[in-house]
């Protein structure tokens, strides 16, 4: 049986991973640039844009956006989801759900093999779960482990994940999005964080690694004995680190790259005029890119543990200014804890209000007259630049009209993540918590007390509270979707009443790309398994 629980020295040791130095690996190759101009046709290439450099390709010790987007066509997961969020095989054809809900069988591929040929199975599952997914992966830990009873392996082609209680979400948590697996003959006996693989990944996916120039690129090639259905053309992809977004813009319209898998709201006009460009959301049902950008306040300690405060905060912030000029029409207001596009949330509940004057009476009743310049209320905002630089200064504005005084702490963005979720030196801090196919996967974590971690995008706010734990508990072994929704309708009032983050807006998830590019999987980390790239 795996071990489901890690050590207290285990906890001692994580650090936040994106601190980990990057070293360059492989030989420099051809430039991005005359790779774009070779696409069209069987053997073309892709170049896509990644807006910060990943700190490492290891996906299962991580929940960090950049890793999972760069290095999901490296790995594979146990299932797949199609567009509609329903599961398909990955490494395992086929499985059984038995006992009602509390064991599912995983029967494996055979003769799958790791891009260094050693042979794939079932230990490799176990394994990955059992020292990495459910120690250093806040989603996977906060969602799995208080259920699980244990994995076992009792064949190299089986795998059996037992629960306590019946288990709902797991299917659509165990895609390369969630659960990747990772190689166990090359971590067995290793710390998973510091592991030289993190930087020379091997994987079982579409595509291997074949190297990384720190600074400017990471390429990929085709993995010609993967298992799984391919249809695309494509060769090799190169992801290019851009951190400018406008420049990236402007380098799609121009044929230098072939796809962003993201961008910031000034460019959205931009792309939508431009003829040889085509945008698109992710797409309702899967999930991955249903995020909530989120204040994160420190509970720890006063002023934002008085509820009246953290409550006041929220009424002072103008969500729908914030969708329309801050992220320029990319996002939308968010209404709470749960993204709007989840089928599990109850769009009953009201959204999220504005009112500057009952803020003011809020703060005047926890202490902090903002009348009275010596007992105003002042808190520091950490926050990453320059991605959040714009939100940063309209909070402050909007703080500023109820009385706060809110002290802006720019920082890049592994010294943001160091500072909230391992040190916890902060008042504030802002995240942009991804919710996944489900509420256990991506909103559980958030507000789990069993969460809270020095693990990154876990619990930040050290948020407790044993009723919001025990309706995730109860939403989870629900496997009726309606008794889900209605538990998930409680969480959402409770949590709103509560107020233990600060939701700001929700993502639409936009992704653009050239429209000579057919048969992208945008919600999927296997981006660009189909992808054929027409002569333009």
């Amino acid at each position: 049986m795996t071990p489901l629980r890690s050590s207290a020295t285990h906890w001692r040791r994580v650090r936040v991973i994106a601190q980990l130095s990057v070293l360059t690996w492989g030989v420099a190759g051809s430039s991005a640039s005359s790779d774009a101009q070779a696409s069209g046709g069987p053997g073309s290439t892709i170049v896509a844009v990644t807006g910060g450099e990943p700190s490492h390709l290891n996906s299962a010790i991580t929940t960090a956006g950049g890793v999972h987007t760069v290095a999901g066509s490296l790995y594979d997961g146990l299932v797949e989801l199609d567009s509609a969020g329903n599961p398909l095989p990955g490494l395992a054809e086929r499985w059984e759900v038995k006992d009602g809900g509390r064991t599912y069988v995983f029967h494996l591929r055979r003769n799958v093999r790791w891009h260094d040929g050693a042979p794939f199975s079932a230990a490799d599952v176990t394994f990955t779960f059992a020292e990495m997914l459910l120690k250093y992966s806040a989603r996977a830990k906060a969602g799995l482990e208080p259920a699980l009873a244990g994995i076992d392996a009792p064949d190299a082609q089986t795998v059996v994940f037992r629960f306590k209680a019946p288990y709902a979400p797991l299917l659509k948590r165990l895609t390369v999005d969630e659960t990747p697996i990772l190689p166990r003959h090359l971590y067995e006996g290793t710390d998973p964080l510091t592991n030289p693989h993190n930087y020379r990944p091997v994987g079982t996916g579409p595509f291997r690694f074949v190297e990384w120039v720190r600074g400017d690129r990471i390429v990929f090639a085709r993995n010609d004995a993967y298992f799984g259905r391919r249809s695309g053309s494509v060769e090799r992809v190169v992801w290019r680190i851009l951190p400018s977004m406008t420049a990236a813009a402007i380098a799609l319209e121009r044929g230098e790259v072939d796809y962003l898998g993201g961008f910031e709201g000034p460019q959205l006009s931009r792309l939508r005029a431009a003829r040889t460009v085509r945008l698109g959301r992710h797409p309702a049902g899967a999930g991955g890119g249903w995020c909530v950008n989120t204040l994160v306040p420190n509970l720890r300690q006063l002023p934002l543990s008085d509820r009246r405060v953290r409550q006041a905060l929220s009424l002072a912030i103008d969500r729908a200014f914030l969708a329309e000029r801050v992220y320029f029409g990319t996002a939308q207001a968010a209404h709470g804890p749960f993204h709007t596009g989840l089928g599990a949330t109850d769009h009953s509940v009201p959204p999220l209000p504005f009112d500057p004057d009952r803020a003011r009476q809020l703060l005047q009743s926890a202490g902090y007259p903002g009348s009275d310049a010596a007992r105003r209320l002042r808190l520091r905002f950490t926050f990453p630049t320059p991605a959040f630089s714009s939100l940063a200064e309209t909070l402050r504005d909007e703080f500023a009209s109820v009385g706060v005084d809110l002290t802006l702490d720019p920082v890049d963005f592994n010294a943001a993540v160091e500072r909230v979720y391992v040190q916890q030196d902060f008042d504030l801090g802002v995240a942009s918590y991804c919710n996944g196919a489900d509420p256990d996967i991506g909103v559980k974590r958030v507000y789990d007390s069993r969460n809270i971690l020095p693990i990154p995008f876990s619990n930040g706010a050290a948020y407790r509270n044993p009723v919001v734990d025990s309706l995730f508990d109860v939403a989870a072994r629900t496997l009726d979707i309606q008794g889900r929704r209605a538990t998930y309708g409680v969480l959402q009032r409770l949590l709103i009443d509560d107020m233990p983050y600060l939701w700001l807006v929700e993502s639409d998830g936009w992704r653009a790309w050239r429209a000579n590019v057919h048969g992208l999987r945008v919600w999927s980390g296997h981006t660009f398994n189909n992808v054929t790239i027409a002569p333009r």
